[in-house]
C-alpha cells in the first residue's frame, strides 16, 4: 500500500470509529474495529474455510475422503466456461450476513473483512501462476447506478492489494439487465445469463490469464458467462474466485 493510500485508510478508519463504535456490528456483543472491519473474534470463529476434497472445476466442497480428482453433478450438467472455480468460506451465518449486508444495506465496513477472508485463501493459490489481471463481475449500468457500488470490484481491489496481480475493472461489461437469479433453478439460470456481458468497445485482447472475482458462487451461471464472453474476445484461461461458495 502507497504512503498516501495508508494515510486515507487511517482517516476512513478514524472517521468510521466517530460514527460507529467499535463494536461487532454482527453480534453487537464484543469489541471489533474500523481495521477488523468491525467483524469481531467470536463471530470470526464462526467463518468455515473451504478444504479439499472438492470439485475440481466448481470447488464444490464434499464432506469426507476421496482418493482421485471429481467433478460433481453440477458441472457436469452445465457447460462452463471457466478452467476452475474457488471460494474462500462456505457462504453461512455470519458470512451469509455480512455480504448480504454489504450488497444490500451498504454495510461497506464489512468490505475489508470480506476482502481478507478472500485474500487469505487465494493468494497462495494465485500467486507465482502468471496471471495477467483480476476481473471483477461487472453490475448493469442500471443496477450499478441504484447500488452506486460494485461489491466484485471492491473485493477485488483488496485481493489485488494482496497479491499485486493488476486489477481492471473496465475491461468487460454488462449488456443485458438480467433478473435477479436468487429464486432461479439451475437451467434457467443459465438461459437468464446467456448472452449478458460483452468486452468493453475499444479493448482487446490476446490469450490473457484472467481471475473474475465475485461475492458468492452458486450455480456458476453467472461467472461462466462472464468467462464465455472474455474467451470468446481472445483471453487465454480463465478461472474464478468468490469470498463464499453456496452449498
Amino acid at each position: 500500500m502507497s504512503p498516501l493510500a495508508a494515510s486515507l485508510q487511517v482517516w476512513l478508519n478514524t472517521g468510521l470509529g466517530f460514527f460507529y463504535p467499535e463494536v461487532c456490528q454482527l453480534c453487537l456483543a464484543e469489541r471489533a474495529a474500523a481495521g477488523d472491519g468491525f467483524v469481531g473474534a467470536r463471530c470470526r470463529a464462526e467463518v468455515r474455510f473451504i478444504r479439499p476434497p472438492w470439485c475440481e472445476r466448481c470447488g464444490l466442497p464434499y464432506p469426507g475422503h476421496l482418493s482421485a480428482a471429481f467433478e460433481c453433478s453440477n458441472c457436469c450438467d452445465l457447460e462452463l466456461a471457466f478452467s476452475s472455480a474457488r471460494s474462500a468460506v462456505v457462504a453461512k451465518t455470519r458470512v451469509l450476513e455480512a455480504i448480504h449486508r454489504f450488497k444490500y444495506q451498504r454495510a461497506l465496513w464489512f468490505g475489508p473483512f470480506l476482502g481478507a477472508l478472500l485474500s487469505r485463501a487465494a493468494v497462495p493459490v494465485l500467486r507465482g501462476q502468471g496471471w495477467h489481471y483480476l476481473v471483477p463481475v461487472p453490475l448493469h449500468p442500471l443496477k450499478q447506478r441504484d447500488r452506486e457500488f460494485n461489491q466484485a470490484e471492491i473485493l477485488a481491489r483488496h485481493l489485488s492489494a494482496a497479491s499485486g496481480i493488476p486489477l481492471h475493472p473496465g475491461l468487460i461489461r454488462r449488456v443485458a439487465a438480467t433478473a435477479t437469479q436468487t429464486r432461479l433453478t439451475r437451467p434457467q439460470r443459465a438461459a437468464n445469463m446467456r448472452g449478458a456481458f460483452a468486452l468493453r468497445p475499444g479493448v482487446t485482447l490476446s490469450g490473457e490469464r484472467l481471475v473474475l472475482v465475485d461475492d458468492v458462487f452458486t450455480t456458476g451461471a453467472t461467472t461462466s458467462a462472464c468467462a464465455r464472453a472474455l474467451r470468446a474476445a481472445g483471453a487465454g484461461e480463465v478461472c474464478v474466485w468468490t469470498v463464499a461458495r453456496g452449498l
